[in-house]
């Protein structure tokens, strides 16, 4: 596309983004019947019964004020989910109604929030204060989010839902103080306008609001306007950029390359989950999406994830996977034939245990560079020019165990390592690409056979065959030793040399003397697991942390491995985050978030003590813990089995927000695959029945999971060694202990 049609789209955009209503000004209305859109100070709305409750397709919504605007109707609201463990504060837009009430409930759609990536739940409380601020405190009373207004030199007589669905808090001039067009989130209504600094960044998915990957930002200069698309990785990948002359704006502007909207219809702006930058309008009984702005220039392969993972982009659009042309069998497999935009997974996961099994798959006629874009100068490597460059670059990734692909673009003579792969696409071109993929070791062995002469005597034979295999097995059982020992060494040598270079996303490598440091020389114990010792340290921003020390050789490298592996790639609310971790030499540590209330153990199973859990925080951490497990099985591009569910691998925070921990006995197997052999592993009391013929799925830890719920309930181990035998077991005893059997009903006092 040349730049006069580049400029024109970009115009375009701008142009939507800040005049698709034109019409819209701030100004106070009268109240009208079913419209309620002004508040004065110290007004206050809490999360319970007594505001009214309206069921969208996916979630609840409990209203708090009313706007009844010229195309649209607006709301502040509470949103949940169902079962009201998150919910957020945010403006709904509908479709334009008449003032019945049973009209309210079509198909809402989300256009700003408060607190996405920090829901509340029931009983929270949005309060507008006597100085000004509007504030949301969670139910316990911790405050989540704040206009921050109160005690500045406006005096704010009252908040505002206006016409055009903006949240205001106005002076007693009918002046903005504060407004929600200025912190918009994935969405863009009309009349509002993305200034310069300013950015929206899409949700997760359609069903989960928090932050997700992509962002669209607005910088601007005397000369020039920037209208930018790119995914929040560390650091960012653009995929659209663009500008334009602002003195030409009349001359490159053209109006009609936008799809008209209608005058009279409800419409917005969203930068979906999957990048696309739609503009929405309402049709006869939905909302449909009528443009697609960022595609006429980048094309369908122009997104980030348009194939998913691994997947190549074809110029008609389709996706595929990678393969080895001159391999037999496939390296790669498509993660859903029904859907081949889902991405592709590697039949052999790169494991850093089997680094001497690690190969580079180079890919002809395949690129990663976007349409207008390159990876950033932080992932660059250097190169020396020609071939020399390029097998440098192939060397630095095959040495680097988190590098999953190297990438050459001989115009820049660069070379950049990525620890994730995005979508590929086909293209034509000098650059060169290198995915890294495992294969499996294909040694034969040869064994010698020795020859007998028929003219030896039989003793001599014997003697002869004796003595020679005597020394053949003993020469054997040397160099055997050698290797073994050898191997061994060279390890753990490549293992500290994956991880010499720190790749972007990866957690933060530390050395030994920086985590002495932090701990005090170890000096505060917080526990004690079967791998190692767990002590509490500070990090120089003052942020604290836990650092587990790992004690042993074999098993613990696999261990730290697979912690690393798993959980230093993927990021949960409910899961633990790793923070860093330490291989230099024989030491082995791994730095975690700082759980403020410790492991559950110590809140279920010790008697007597004076702080306990209440029934509604056991209910939300066992919601917290089946938020997790669903994550690993279902939502990461690897099924991760955790393996050793029980509450000494649950830990809470400060809010008692329960995260899983421990990743040390994990497994991660391809989504396609329904079940995976391996050795035992776990702990006595929580592992399922399935274990015995070493065939699992993900139902181990759903039954681990389940055997956790029932020591919530009734606040014993189910394996309680400290018992008499016939008491040992839970499940012998459960009667003993009231739980509701055969239509018995518990009681509190049985219970604990």
């Amino acid at each position: 596309m040349d730049d006069q049609r580049r400029s024109c789209l970009c115009c375009a955009i701008v142009l939507v983004l800040t005049s698709l209503m034109c019409s819209s000004s701030f100004h106070l209305v009268n109240a009208q019947p079913m419209d309620y859109p002004i508040a004065t100070v110290s007004t206050s709305w809490t999360l319970n019964d007594s505001l009214r409750v309206f069921k969208a397709s996916d979630f609840l919504w409990r209203p708090i004020l009313f706007r009844r605007g010229l195309r649209s109707r607006f709301s502040l609201v509470f949103c949940c989910d169902f079962a009201y463990t998150a919910c957020i504060v945010g403006v709904l837009i509908q479709k334009q109604t008449s003032f019945q009430q049973d009209d309210i409930t079509d198909a809402p759609q989300l256009v700003w929030s408060a607190n996405r990536n920090h829901p509340v739940k029931l009983n929270a409380t949005l309060q507008l204060t006597q100085h000004g601020n509007l504030t949301l405190a969670d139910s316990d009373g911790t405050y989540v989010w704040s206009t921050n207004t109160g005690g500045g030199n406006h005096s704010v007589p009252g908040l505002n839902l206006t016409e055009d669905g903006n949240l205001v808090l106005f002076d007693r001039n009918n002046a903005m103080v504060w407004q929600s067009f200025h912190h918009p989130t994935d969405s863009l209504l009309p009349g509002q306008m993305l200034v310069d600094g300013q950015k929206i960044t899409s949700s997760t998915s359609a069903s989960n609001w928090s932050r997700g990957l992509y962002s669209l930002a607005v910088q601007s200069s005397p000369y020039q306007y920037y209208l930018s698309a790119y995914v929040e990785s560390n650091p960012p990948r653009f995929y659209f950029e663009s500008t334009y002359d602002v003195k030409s704006e009349n001359q490159s502007f053209n109006w009609q390359r936008i799809p008209v909207l209608s005058s009279s219809s409800a419409q917005f702006i969203r930068l979906d989950p999957d990048g696309h930058l739609k503009a929405y309008e309402w049709g006869r009984s939905n909302w449909n999406g009528v443009a697609d702005l960022l595609t006429s220039d980048i094309g369908d392969c122009g997104y980030p994830m348009a194939c998913g993972n691994y997947g190549i982009c074809s110029s008609n659009g389709q996706c595929a996977c990678p393969d080895d042309a001159n391999s037999e069998t496939s390296t790669f497999r498509q993660i859903s034939h029904r859907q081949p935009n889902h991405g592709c997974s590697l039949v052999t996961p790169i494991s850093c245990d089997h680094s001497q099994y690690h190969t580079l798959l180079e890919l002809k006629q395949t690129s990663y560079l976007y349409p207008n874009s390159l990876p950033t100068s932080e992932y660059y490597l250097g190169g020396q020019g020609g071939q020399t460059g390029l097998e440098d670059c192939k060397k630095s990734c095959l040495k680097n165990c988190s590098c999953k692909a190297a990438f050459f673009a001989y115009d820049l003579n660069a070379c950049f390592l990525l620890s994730e792969v995005f979508s590929l696409i086909t293209k034509s071109g000098r650059d060169e690409i290198f995915l890294k993929v495992q294969k499996s070791p294909t040694a034969q062995y040869h064994i010698p056979s020795p020859t007998n002469s028929p003219q030896k005597k039989s003793g001599q034979v014997t003697m002869i065959l004796g003595s020679s295999f005597g020394a053949f097995f003993g020469v054997f059982f040397v160099v055997a030793s050698c290797i073994f020992l050898f191997k061994k060494k060279r390890e753990f040598e490549d293992f500290d040399e994956f991880f010499m270079d720190q790749v972007p996303g990866m957690p933060t490598r530390f050395s030994y003397e920086e985590l002495r440091a932090m701990t005090n020389n170890f000096n505060h114990k917080l526990g004690e697991g079967g791998f190692g010792s767990v002590f509490q340290g500070t990090l120089s921003d003052s942020t604290n942390v836990a650092v587990k020390r790992l004690n042993g050789f074999g098993q613990v490298k696999k261990s730290f491995l697979a912690e690393v592996e798993t959980i230093g790639s993927i990021h949960h609310v409910n899961l633990v985050r790793l923070i860093g971790f330490c291989a230099e030499k024989s030491y082995r540590l791994l730095v975690y978030e700082y759980m403020f209330n410790g492991s559950l153990d110590k809140w279920i199973f010790q008697r007597h003590q004076e702080l306990t859990l209440g029934w509604q925080s056991r209910r939300k951490i066992i919601m917290d813990i089946a938020k997790g497990l669903a994550y690993l099985h279902e939502d990461c591009r690897q099924k991760i089995f955790h393996l050793d569910i029980k509450p000494q691998n649950i830990l809470l925070d400060e809010y008692c927000n329960a995260k899983i921990s421990d990743f040390g006995l994990s497994k991660l197997i391809d989504k396609d695959q329904s079940q995976v052999v391996t050795t035992l592993r776990g702990t006595p009391g929580y592992l399922a029945p399935e274990w015995l013929n070493s065939i699992i799925t993900e139902k181990v830890d759903v039954y681990s999971f389940g055997v956790v719920v029932l020591e919530m309930l009734c606040g014993r181990k189910n394996l309680d060694r400290s018992q008499p035998e016939e008491d040992m077991h839970f499940m012998n005893v459960r009667e003993k202990e009231g739980m509701l059997i055969n239509g018995t009903e518990t009681t509190t006092e049985a219970v604990f």
